[in-house]
Formats: C-alpha cells, structure tokens, sequence
C-alpha cells in the first residue's frame, strides 16, 4: 500500500494512492483505519512531504564508499542526529538555493524509515515490526556552510533543504533495493539500499535504549554517494520497490 500527503483547499489530507488517482482519507493511517472521503489525480495532486515528523532522526556516514570518500572512521555503533522539519518539502516542490550559498551545494539520496508504533527499549525484531514503511529523501546540503558553522543548523536545515516522498511504501524490503541518483536524467550514483554499516533496526535499537520513539517519527538512512546540484536541475531519486521522489532546484528570488 502507498499512503500519503496532498494539499487539498488549503489544508493537508492523507491519501491512498493508485495508478491514476489518490483516495483521500479521514484522517492518517498512522492513527486508525480511515474511511474515502474524495480522490484527487495523481497528475494534479500537490504533493506534500509524506509526513510531519514529531522527531527527525538523521543518520550519517552510514554507509562504507561515503566514509572511505570521507577519510572519516567507520562507526562502532549507530548513533543519529536531528534534523528541522522546517526544511521539509515534497514531491516536484522546489528545491531553493539560497542567495548566499557558494561552494558546493549537494544532493544525498536516503531511504527513509517511518515509525508505526510507541517504542521504547525495543529488540531488533520489534524495531523490525514497528516500521510503517519506507519513502524517499533527498538530504540536501550546503557543504562551505556546513563546514564554517559549528552545527548544521543551516547547511543541513534551511527550508527547503530536505526533500520527502513522494509516498509511504507498506509492502517492500526496502533493503533489498537499488537507490539511484539522476540530475536532468543522467545517473550520477546508483547503490545497494541495503549496504548499511547499520541498518534501520540497529539504529531503532540503540535510540530506544534512551529515547522513546512515537508513530510518525522518520528515520533518514544516510547516502552512499553525493552530487553537485545547480539551479535549472531536476534531481530524482529513484528507491526501486518504492517510487522516484523528483524536484527542480531553483536559485532565490527566481522562481524559474
């Protein structure tokens, strides 16, 4: 099943989404079993982000030719960090560099767990039953801010920066996947989903051994490989088994 989030009169609404059209739902799946109350097309919908987390979990340097790349350490466990829901957009939403940034200016391409259920101390097997499904991220980022900031408040956090969807996918393993990265249509990076130092479970684990996780909660994977970006460019990420998250990149205060 693949569920998700459209702007509908000025308001967001859940929805169900087929091969041409989205049920829209009564309220969210993550809280009940809602009832069709309308469907839009999925060639007009307006995408929102899949999900408003209550707490954005982000993970990095998770995966073994980024961390090589990085001439960083491998981790010896998994540990998360956080990110703004602020800098969250969805599905053919623009991505906007700001004015300011210069440098390189980068595109990561993430799976994305989301929590179905309350957790605390949880096992592996039940961090494996308490995943709702998966979607798609774009981890975008600022690298000369990233580097000159002692946080990543904005390098990693500015609107816009993170793109999510464009919908929840119930019925995949999204380990066994391919992630691929395309910039106006060209392959720029192509990875096993799945070569994690750690694995989504693992860090569910580790989380839930100090920190209560609540449905809704989104856990953001990591990348193996990163790409310039430049306003004019579409990037898509594709997750196979799950969907193709696409977004044009524009410059600020030129909308084109």
């Amino acid at each position: 099943m693949r569920y998700t989030r459209v702007a509908v009169g000025g308001r967001a609404v859940w929805g169900r989404v087929g091969e041409e059209d989205i049920e829209l739902l009564s309220e969210s799946p993550l809280e009940g079993d809602p009832s069709v109350i309308g469907s839009v097309s999925v060639a007009d919908a307006q995408w929102l982000p899949v999900v408003v987390p209550p707490v954005f979990y982000a993970v990095g340097m998770n995966y073994p030719r980024h961390i090589a790349h990085a001439r960083a350490e491998t981790p010896t466990r998994p540990e998360a960090g956080y990110r703004a829901n602020n800098a969250l957009t969805g599905h053919r939403s623009p991505i906007v560099k700001p004015a300011e940034v210069e440098g390189r200016f980068e595109a990561e391409p993430e799976l994305v767990a989301v929590i179905g259920r309350t957790l605390k101390h949880a096992t592996y097997d039940e961090a494996r039953k308490s995943v709702f499904g998966w979607t798609i991220g774009n981890d975008v980022s600022a690298r000369t801010w990233q580097h000159q900031d002692r946080s990543f408040w904005r390098s990693k956090n500015s609107d816009t920066f993170k793109p999510m969807g464009p919908w929840i996918e119930t019925d995949v393993d999204a380990l066994a996947q391919t992630t691929t990265l395309r910039v106006n249509g060209e392959v720029r990076a192509s990875f096993a989903t799945g070569d994690m130092v750690f694995d989504p479970f693992d860090h569910i684990v580790e989380l839930t051994k100090h920190i209560t996780m609540h449905p809704g909660d989104v856990l953001w994977m990591g990348a193996e490989s990163t790409c310039q970006l430049e306003p004019g460019d579409t990037v898509d990420i594709e997750i196979s088994g799950i969907g193709v998250l696409s977004n044009p990149v524009h410059s600020e205060g030129n909308p084109s």
